[in-house]
């Protein structure tokens, strides 16, 4: 290192440990702020600076950098909170000033009391009872201070979707009350008071909100008694047979006519939903990444590293976290939502993760797609090994010094590619070297997130440099010619290749890359199995179609909040969840009548 520059580090970490002072002690990060980590820039969970850049160090076995990457890549998200539905962060947020907002009800009265609020009137015209219903527009008057719970937190399954509210209402996890939302809401709102929040935001079939005061940061800008069916179509479904063996409310669809208003509204709920697919999702919902808490943090909630062991993604949840650890979650919530101007770095966070997103999915992609070939003739193989050295190289070109010496092809082991190290901690570093200068004034949420984009940025670096190194080894890069002692297999690299990428991809696991294949057509919408369209129907006593006659208060929360009834034995059986519904596969459906999904 040139002494100027020894120098110049030297003082910046004097100056970080002079600031150190100022700000609140973050026993969990302090190694962050030591001056060694400034200069050596590392990535804290690898065990020495030695090992930091070896290709064959992946990532350790319950790291969780790459879940808290995605989640926050993937938050207000509706195709990813789709796929996985079991949410394990809470974000702090706002609504902005002028935002609109929807209620639908069977009554021309607005609530006194907390309740549903719609980001699209698509959504909450369905809560908009009877024949002719109430449609409410609000226009928010000031910021109103929000909590969001990520993944379908409003689906009212046991499965884990309320697992994160039901720790903040209640103090722990309580399945059997996944339809208890009355209480949820009256809990929640209860409880935010003491901290000036306003309301919860959740997703369902598109986003939403739990208002706790209709009163308070709106105001109303119409109440519009709607026409919502022609005179000829029935209210409700007709009558059913008695028990013990009704038919599933999927069976009686088919009663309803094919162009039906109940399936046209039914439908168009979920493709206001699919506006907020991708990124930025829905933007009328402003988080505070600063203010992140994520039960995938290993500090926080440790109990549940060992619930989570050996399961796929689809199955995390919080349920099993300990005590101790939920007591400290709740703390940690509390001190982020009761800071009214805390500290922080001003890092977006959220731009630099969808910038690395950006830089990589689709090169990724690109790269799986031309290793998933197979061909008898050598010179075909060749060639497609030869593309995707070159997808490689685009993807590190902008670390690829004129300066780089490679050695000849005698090296062997792990000595074999240490020329590429330094390539791949300039990949690795590029994104957090100079925002670690931040670190004094970084919230302990972003010390989480930098931990995140850190190993995310990691592993990548690491498998896409080994691969265009083994590559140049191999003779197939143009702009790194060597002279190679004998012929490379160019089958077994395609193939190892083809595992390394995999392995990859399927680590990282960004629903970018589910998709439709081949894309819908313009009469069709990619579609994820969502609630409570496809959910699993009770197979014995299901709860009987909506009856307008037998309902005196029409809002839409006495009507989702309908407890679900039990047999004589107090048994209430569902059907086996299938694997599209517990590993939801995207599919076409119409998006015209006759409706399909």
């Amino acid at each position: 290192m040139r002494s100027h520059s020894l120098v110049a580090v030297l003082s910046l970490g004097s100056a970080a440990l002079a600031l150190r002072g100022q700000f609140p002690a973050n026993t969990a990060d302090e190694t962050y702020i030591r001056p060694l980590d400034i200069v050596d820039l590392n990535v804290p969970p690898y065990s020495s600076n030695t090992e930091q850049w070896r290709f064959e160090e992946g990532p350790p076995e319950n790291a969780t950098g790459n879940l808290i990457f995605d989640t926050v890549h993937s938050s207000l998200q509706h195709w990813p909170n789709t796929r996985y539905r079991n949410g394990h962060n809470i974000v702090p947020g706002v609504i902005p000033t002028g935002t609109l907002l929807y209620h639908g009800t069977g009554r021309h009265a607005i609530p006194t009391k907390p309740d549903w609020i719609a980001t699209d009137p698509e959504h909450s015209i369905g809560f908009a009872r009877g024949r002719d219903g109430w449609h409410l527009t609000l226009a928010v008057t000031r910021p109103l201070k929000v909590l969001y719970f990520d993944g379908s937190s409003a689906a009212k399954i046991s499965e884990g979707t309320m697992d994160t509210q039901d720790i903040i209402a209640w103090g722990e996890v309580q399945p059997e009350r996944y339809f208890d939302e009355r209480r949820r809401i009256q809990d929640l709102c209860g409880w935010g008071k003491e901290f000036g929040l306003d309301g919860f935001a959740r997703m369902e079939m598109d986003f939403e909100v739990m208002l706790c005061d209709f009163t308070a940061g709106v105001e109303v800008v119409s109440f519009l008694h709607v026409r919502l069916l022609p005179k000829h179509e029935n209210l409700y479904l007709p009558r059913l047979p008695s028990p013990p063996r009704l038919p599933s409310p999927s069976s009686l669809r088919p009663l309803l006519p094919p162009d039906s208003e109940h399936w046209i509204r039914a439908f168009e709920v979920m493709h206001s939903g699919s506006w907020h697919n991708r990124y930025p999702g829905d933007s009328r919902i402003v988080l505070d990444l600063t203010g992140l808490v994520s039960l995938y943090d290993i500090a926080l909630a440790p109990s549940l590293v060992p619930v989570r062991a050996g399961l796929e993604r689809w199955d995390h949840r919080v349920l099993g976290i300990s005590s101790e650890d939920l007591s400290q979650v709740k703390r940690k919530l509390i001190e982020v939502i009761s800071l009214p101007h805390p500290v922080n770095s001003g890092i977006d966070w959220m731009t630099l993760i969808h910038v690395i997103v950006d830089r990589y999915a689709d090169r990724l992609e690109l790269t799986e797609h031309l290793l998933n070939f197979t061909s008898s003739d050598s010179q075909e193989v060749l060639q497609r090994a030869k593309l995707t050295q070159t997808q490689l190289r685009i993807m590190l070109r902008p670390y690829l010094s004129d300066s780089i010496i490679v050695p000849s092809t005698g090296a062997s082991g792990v000595d074999a590619l240490e020329w590429a190290s330094p390539i791949f901690r300039l990949c690795a570093t590029t994104h957090t070297s100079v925002i670690m200068n931040q670190i004094p004034f970084m919230t302990p949420s972003e010390h989480l997130l930098l931990k995140a984009v850190k190993e995310t940025t990691r592993e990548i670096c690491r498998v896409t440099t080994k691969m265009w190194a083994v590559g140049v080894m191999s003779g197939l890069d143009t702009l790194f010619p060597i002279e190679l002692n004998g012929e490379p297999d160019i089958a077994q690299i395609m193939n190892d290749w083809k595992e390394d990428i995999q392995k990859l991809m399927s680590w990282l696991d960004w629903s970018i890359w589910i998709k439709c294949r081949p894309a819908c057509g313009p009469e069709e919408m990619c579609y994820l199995p969502t609630w409570p369209e496809n959910v699993p129907r009770p197979k014995d006593l299901p709860r009987p179609p909506w009856d307008p006659q037998n309902i005196t208060d029409t809002s839409e929360a006495d009507y989702l909040t309908e407890p679900p009834l039990e047999n004589e034995d107090g048994i209430f059986s569902f059907e086996a969840p299938t694997e599209e519904w517990r590993k939801p596969q995207p599919k076409c459906i119409r998006r015209l009548s006759p409706y399909g999904f």
